[in-house]
């Protein structure tokens, strides 16, 4: 059986902030792929390239030099109109933060994503039902933000990120501001997810949990590739 084309795939892929006096080298000749039904981990003290790694392969952010190829887009060539379309249909985010817009209710909130595809109102309550439910917060439909536990809010922000039916998932801390065991349940969640709908999973992390429960992890220095590994743990 032919192998999965990989979800992302860099190349050599440099990235610098240039100051009045320095300059920063936040990625260094950056190699990686993640397949569908993969989660990788990437961790790294702060200032290592974490975010600026997740920026460049969301098409948040443009590497200097290299390639980037997301969902079959070449990245470093697409326009900010293609880019904007690649994370409207194929690459969804999930931050520590949450996201979540504080005079909507969870459902509402889910359903944003759906909107902007100009889905109708039927389909759009059936897949944000179909959603709150796969997070477990069918009950908590109509409640804000406000009303909800940090774990809950969470869980809502992935249903959001799973509504238009990505082929990517990018997580920036994504347990950063909850307790030690409701960031399991959201990374056991998370992982999942990956595993039943075939997509592939970039987490930032400094939790040590999270790099266990990844198929693979890496691990960045001054935005260099220092590790590569793979835990001996089978998910499947």
């Amino acid at each position: 059986m032919t192998a999965a084309a990989p979800v992302v795939q860099l190349r050599g892929v440099v990235k610098d902030y240039r100051g009045q006096r320095d300059v920063v080298h936040a990625l260094r000749s950056v190699d990686l792929e993640v397949a569908p039904g993969q989660l990788l981990a990437i961790h790294g003290r702060s200032g290592s390239g974490k975010t600026t790694l997740l920026n460049v392969v969301g098409g948040l952010d443009r590497a200097d030099s290299g390639s980037i190829e997301v969902c079959g887009v070449d990245v470093q060539a697409a326009s900010d109109e293609q880019l904007a379309e690649l994370r409207r249909s194929r690459v969804s985010f999930v931050f520590q933060a949450f996201g979540l817009l504080p005079v909507l209710s969870a459902a509402e909130n889910v359903e944003i994503p759906l909107r902007l595809q100009g889905l109708d109102r039927t389909s759009r309550a059936s897949r944000v039902a179909e959603l709150l439910g796969l997070v477990g917060l069918s009950a908590r439909a109509t409640h804000r933000p406000s009303e909800l536990s940090g774990g809950e809010q969470q869980r809502v922000a992935i249903a959001r990120s799973l509504a238009a039916s990505p082929s990517l998932l990018i997580a920036d801390e994504p347990t950063g501001q909850l307790d030690t065991r409701t960031g399991a349940e959201i990374m056991e969640l998370i992982r999942r997810v990956v595993v039943e709908r075939e997509i592939a999973a970039i987490i930032a992390t400094h939790d040590v949990s999270i790099m266990d429960m990844a198929d693979a992890h890496v691990e960045l220095s001054d935005g260099a590739v220092i590790s590569t590994q793979r835990p001996d743990v089978a998910w499947r």
